[in-house]
């Protein structure tokens, strides 16, 4: 109720901004424009939206599998740790503009390289909030599987790894605000379709309108992707919602 309100108010500022002729509309068009593009190019942004969304699940998919998986090993070798964990944190520092040409010469011009960029930008928060995870995992619980000889993968089967999924759906939901802006600009690298293809392409050409149209829908994907993860969370790992009651 509060957000929704919030958005209208945010709205009316802006459709106020842009009547009194704050800005050209050329730069930013109003709400109610971009509204009407909504609806007049409805069928080129659906058809749009189905590539960069399957863009987009793929690799925040593939950056969850790796991200836990790297966190994992990670976890087991302190060596392996202290040798990766700078190259972690050095790889988000690396623009995707730099890195898109490479991805697109080693894995061409279709969907390879655009869920590769999506990966690579989502692989990190996930890696960190697992790790962290699985760094606090309480003690205690652990040297009394040792006791009880449960060997090293039973303890992680029964302790560690339930203490580090919930972490790894949350620093996916991080992600995921971000995921919609590697796929733009894995789409600006090369692409002859997608949303990001669609703005590049509306600039130019003048349709202000119907590129903030894209924009619209990129968010919208985002919210939505956002309240899936938290539902997956709240059903995959019903005992974090128990610790927060």
């Amino acid at each position: 109720m509060i957000a929704g309100l919030l958005s209208l108010a945010l709205l009316g500022a802006w459709q106020l901004y842009a009547d009194l002729g704050g800005v050209d509309d050329l730069i930013l068009p109003a709400p109610s424009e971009i509204a009407t593009a909504l609806w007049d190019d409805r069928s080129l942004l659906w058809d749009n939206f189905l590539v960069t969304a399957s863009e987009v699940a793929l690799g925040i998919a593939a950056a969850l599998a790796l991200g836990f998986a790297c966190a994992v090993a990670m976890h087991f070798s302190r060596s392996l740790r202290n040798a990766t964990y700078p190259l972690l944190v050095a790889s988000q520092a690396v623009p995707v503009v730099i890195v898109a040409p490479l991805l697109v010469v080693w894995l061409g011009f279709g969907i390879g390289p655009k869920v590769a960029i999506i990966a690579l930008v989502c692989f990190f928060p996930i890696t960190v909030t697992t790790l962290d995870a699985l760094g606090r995992v309480d003690r205690d619980t652990i040297k009394l599987l040792r006791t009880l000889d449960a060997t090293r993968w039973a303890a992680f089967r029964h302790a560690e790894a339930p203490a580090a999924l919930p972490a790894a759906l949350s620093g996916a939901k991080i992600a995921v605000a971000v995921a919609v802006i590697g796929a733009v600009f894995a789409e600006y690298a090369g692409s002859s379709s997608g949303l990001g293809h669609l703005i590049l392409q509306a600039i130019p050409q003048l349709e202000t309108a119907r590129a903030w149209a894209a924009v619209v829908v990129l968010a919208a994907f985002a919210v939505a992707l956002f309240y899936a993860l938290d539902w997956a969370q709240r059903r995959l790992v019903p005992w974090t919602r128990t610790e927060r009651t």
